[in-house]
């Protein structure tokens, strides 16, 4: 399964005649290519084009006659092999801005809908162009509302158009935005965990703590987020009884939990547990809320984000977050 897509850096000299024979013609040979000016002008220094695919894939090449860069969700040519992998933080911001602009126009011919959503589709740029997660990406948000159940794709895509905007994870763009996934397959369940995240982000925010995602600790194990006063967080989002053998909500939320202890959170006595039951429909999610069950581990967090509503919830013990008071 490939990665999120990057840049390809080259550090050797390029021509108009060595993109023809070493990048061109294969691609050609081997499914079908078409080469183009790019749609974006390049920044000063550079060549562009853009080669396009009759299999859909689409590659970026811009070059100077000391060095070049590669971007795309296709089979990498051999000339390029070998050469070190960059994000588009990585890489000049001319260079990056040019490579996004051309995606961009892209996704506004083939998916306006998406691109429609500036900060979702800047953000969800690497996964949205992956190899193999293109298509299975952009379904999720397409046809499941990204995750929410009893809502439009309108209103999902609106939920993290205005949460993205913030710029909380711009900095762990890679990092978040990968977990969603680059997969052919489309894993609904591992999907609503990735976004899971992006909601325990906001969370934080709201209760005015800053935080580090997916943080490597001594024991080997990465919890999902550490805030600035050192509390560990890990964040788990439990499928509803309707998808698991779980027969009640209140048993759904301790089966999920149960994968948590013994693991990581017996290694970091402390950590705070951010159940997200944002799966939940409406009956199942009151169920939880009225009843406000444990869920075999404490201090947790429960909690369902909707779109155009505030977060709901209750905490089972003393997170010592400050969490409760923005839990409607």
């Amino acid at each position: 399964m490939a990665g999120p897509i990057r840049f390809r850096h080259s550090q050797s000299s390029w021509s108009h005649s060595r993109v023809d024979t070493a990048l061109y013609s294969p691609l050609d040979e081997k499914f079908g290519a078409t080469k183009r000016e790019p749609l974006v002008e390049p920044p000063p220094e550079y060549d562009a084009c853009r080669f396009e695919m009759d299999n859909g894939d689409l590659a970026l090449f811009a070059w100077t006659d000391s060095d070049a860069y590669w971007l795309g969700n296709t089979e990498t040519p051999q000339a390029l092999w070998r050469t070190e992998k960059y994000t588009f933080d990585e890489v000049t911001y001319p260079l990056a801005r040019w490579a996004q602009r051309e995606l961009l126009e892209d996704l506004a011919d083939s998916d306006p809908w998406l691109a429609a959503y500036d900060h979702v589709t800047w953000f969800f740029l690497p996964v949205f162009f992956s190899k193999d997660g293109r298509e299975t990406t952009r379904t999720f948000f397409r046809d499941h509302a990204a995750g929410f159940p009893d809502a439009d794709r309108e209103a999902g895509l609106a939920f993290y158009e205005d949460l993205l905007s913030t710029g909380i994870l711009d900095d762990y763009r890679y990092t978040m935005a990968t977990k969603l996934g680059t997969s052919e397959q489309l894993d609904l369940v591992r999907m609503r965990a990735a976004m899971a995240e992006l909601h325990a982000a906001k969370l934080l925010d709201d209760t005015g703590h800053g935080f580090t995602p997916e943080v490597p600790l001594d024991s080997g194990y990465a919890l999902d987020f550490r805030a600035d006063s050192g509390t560990l967080i890990e964040v788990t989002r439990p499928e509803p009884p309707a998808r698991r053998r779980a027969g009640t909500p209140a048993s759904a939320l301790r089966e999920t939990v149960d994968g948590k202890t013994g693991t990581q959170l017996d290694a970091h006595p402390g950590t705070v547990l951010f159940v997200d039951c944002t799966s939940f429909r409406d009956d199942e999610w009151f169920t939880v809320r009225d009843a406000q069950p444990g869920v075999g581990y404490t201090p947790a967090v429960v909690y369902r984000m909707r779109p155009d509503k505030p977060p709901a919830g209750y905490v089972v013990g003393d997170p010592g977050l400050g969490v409760a008071r923005h839990l409607d």
